[in-house]
């Protein structure tokens, strides 16, 4: 990545549909991670250690889930130096997800809308590629979040089984699992965010988790991933949730559903999940209100509209524990991570 300014390859990549530049970058990703050429540009990792339901990771900056929905460049994404990298969305079975076009920029706010609606080719592949990767042999090795979902077209009221099928194919493989229920992509997905479905869901996850961390010795932590357009009463009653059920961790946000922050733009009324700047505001706010309900010691992941060193700073003032980036990456390319990085080792050293 170091070889090419990245404000050269992104003037290349803003030429390509969004999607089709997507596509571009994670083969190159995948094609050239553990290769000789790969050293080239690998970023060194700032470490700043810090243990986060029972887990040490290497630095506080991860890579967010849904960049990479098939596992196919855990190394490669590693290699730009993040701490930990989440990959999916996936779901039991392979799906095409949404009718394309399904991916919009918004330039003007360093913004990007996507309605992809969790894409990806299942959970067979998925774990495959998982297996496939190199990470765990480096001296200090990243941590992995594998992110499951449901498939579009099992009904809302069964969607427990499909989290129960993922949960039981990826738990060997995670060092943590995100539970998403806060696309807007899938129909009625974000209804299993009200009280009585959430209480279904976790209910349910923890006992096969249980089951789970016996058949295999070994405790995985595992996160809800929730959206930023929730009430403060929906927010507490999240929060009571994940710790009546003893859940290990909450990431807050994910893409938001308003367009307030775009209006008059082109593709600001596009149908999809908004991501990058806009959605800071509203993600800070859901993880102040975290914190809040949940008491100091609760790990918060926080996640949306972080585009510099400064951001992940705010993201952490409100509450965060760690961090993950997505937007800010296509718009500011790989040294944005160190940036991040860098900034919040000063800022946990109180420099």
């Amino acid at each position: 990545m170091s070889l090419i300014p990245y404000s050269l390859s992104r003037a290349v990549l803003f030429g390509m549909q969004p999607e089709a530049a997507h596509d571009f970058t994670m083969d190159m990703l995948a094609k050239g991670q553990n290769t000789p050429l790969a050293c080239a540009w690998r970023q060194s990792r700032v470490s700043d250690p810090i243990t986060l339901a029972g887990l040490q990771f290497p630095n506080r900056v991860g890579m967010a889930a849904g960049l990479d929905k098939n596992a196919r460049a855990i190394d490669g994404l590693g290699a730009m130096g993040f701490g930990f990298v989440e990959v999916g969305t996936v779901t039991p079975l392979a799906q095409p997800g949404n009718p394309k076009p399904r991916m919009f920029r918004i330039p003007e706010r360093d913004a990007l809308i996507n309605r992809l609606g969790f894409n990806n080719e299942g959970l067979a592949a998925f774990v495959t590629n998982v297996k496939k990767a190199q990470f765990r042999k480096q001296a200090s090795p990243l941590l992995l979040g594998l992110n499951i979902g449901k498939n579009a077209a099992t009904p809302i009221e069964n969607a427990t089984i499909d989290y129960l099928l993922c949960l039981d194919a990826v738990y060997p493989h995670a060092d943590y699992i995100t539970v998403n229920i806060s696309s807007p992509n899938t129909k009625n997905l974000r209804a299993l965010q009200s009280d009585e479905a959430l209480d279904a869901l976790l209910s349910a996850l923890v006992q096969r988790r249980e089951q789970l961390t016996r058949a295999h010795g070994q405790h995985k932590p595992v996160f809800l991933k929730i959206a930023p357009d929730l009430t403060e009463e929906q927010v507490s009653v999240i929060a009571n949730s994940l710790k009546a059920h003893g859940m290990d961790g909450v990431i807050a946000t994910n893409t938001t559903i308003s367009r307030d922050a775009v209006q008059g733009l082109p593709h600001a009324q596009e149908a999809g999940g908004l991501s990058g700047r806009p959605v800071f505001e509203a993600s800070n706010a859901v993880v102040r209100q975290l914190r809040a309900a949940l008491g100091p010691q609760f790990p918060i992941i926080g996640v949306g509209g972080i585009l510099s060193g400064a951001d992940a700073v705010e993201k952490i003032k409100a509450g965060a524990d760690v961090v993950q980036i997505y937007t800010g990456l296509i718009y500011r390319g790989p040294a944005l991570v160190t940036e991040i990085a860098q900034a919040l080792k000063a800022q946990a050293s109180g420099r």
